[in-house]
């Protein structure tokens, strides 16, 4: 089982123990991405509020990882984790994940499944220049950042909540607006998501509420493989964020060494999950079709 940062752990402490209930005891939630980043921590969230939790990922290398995570999740929160593989950029894996988790969740006299929360976690980036972008890295990034959650909420209409209790969160990114160079599509799937959200706030108001977040840069494998050109081209947009600036003997030690030519610290995975989590609970009824800032004020709300 993989250790988690010091930052990370004290976090999902809070975060699990806050008023002593579980708000969201014996739903179901499907997260979408959740092997790595900001998945993970997103699963680990719901779980700490006793929802129940459908893991999915998409290669072979991360099946251990997922696995395990489910493990933990069940022995720490004493909810039902499992872990799907499915490609949120084919046809067919969505319908796949709400088959799969139909199956695992569905009431063992009645067959009733109601699938509460749907996280469209998932996604990939690419940084290309106008004048290079192929139509075969248009085609991947579509897919996997924009028809997927499109064909995941296809596939699990039949079985959200009636009674506007269901909650659909979608990662967008600041990339959406901020127009960065090099993130034509990219950006481009962010903004149809968003447009998609407030959209679907529409169409399924008697069942959920359908909200998106924005993260900024966040500390996760994805960033940390940005080439120098791009952390230069991110460093204004960092410095004016209100809450970047990094803190010796808080934030750990190696970003905060990185963090001094960066411009400033970017989020935490659990961060951006804590948003992701107080937009599931009950409480946040009254909040759908909107894009929520997790980004420590690059961009935002709006």
């Amino acid at each position: 089982m993989a250790t988690r940062p010091s930052h990370a752990r004290t976090a999902s402490t809070n975060l699990a123990s806050g008023s002593g209930q579980r708000a969201l005891e014996g739903r179901v939630a499907i997260v979408t991405g959740a092997s790595r980043g900001i998945g993970v921590e997103v699963a680990r969230t719901l779980a700490s509020k006793g929802c129940n939790v459908v893991i999915n990922y998409t290669s072979d290398s991360s099946t251990q990882t997922a696995e395990a995570l489910a493990s933990e999740l069940e022995a720490e929160y004493g909810i039902k984790a499992i872990s799907v593989q499915a490609s949120m950029g084919s046809e067919n894996g969505p319908k796949h994940l709400v088959e799969v988790a139909k199956n695992n969740f569905q009431h063992p006299k009645t067959s009733k499944f109601q699938l509460d929360i749907i996280v469209n976690n998932a996604g990939v980036a690419g940084n290309n220049l106008v004048e290079n972008v192929d139509c075969e890295d248009f085609a991947r990034q579509f897919n996997i950042n924009v028809r997927g959650p499109l064909l995941l909420l296809q596939a699990a209409i039949p079985y959200l909540p009636n009674d506007r209790s269901g909650r659909i969160v979608n990662l967008s990114s600041v990339s959406s607006s901020l127009g960065y160079k090099g993130q034509s599509i990219y950006g481009g799937t962010k903004a149809a998501l968003e447009s998609m959200t407030r959209t679907w706030s529409r169409e399924l108001a008697e069942r959920c509420t359908v909200n998106a977040i924005n993260p900024g840069p966040v500390a996760t494998d994805m960033y940390w493989s940005n080439d120098e050109a791009f952390i230069a081209q991110n460093k204004p947009f960092i410095e004016n964020t209100p809450l970047a600036a990094p803190r010796k003997g808080i934030d750990p030690e190696k970003i905060y060494e990185a963090s001094q030519n960066a411009g400033g610290r970017p989020g935490y995975s659990e961060e951006v999950a804590g948003v992701v989590g107080m937009l599931c609970l009950p409480e946040a009824g009254w909040t759908t079709g909107s894009v929520i800032c997790a980004n420590g004020g690059m961009k935002f709300s709006y």
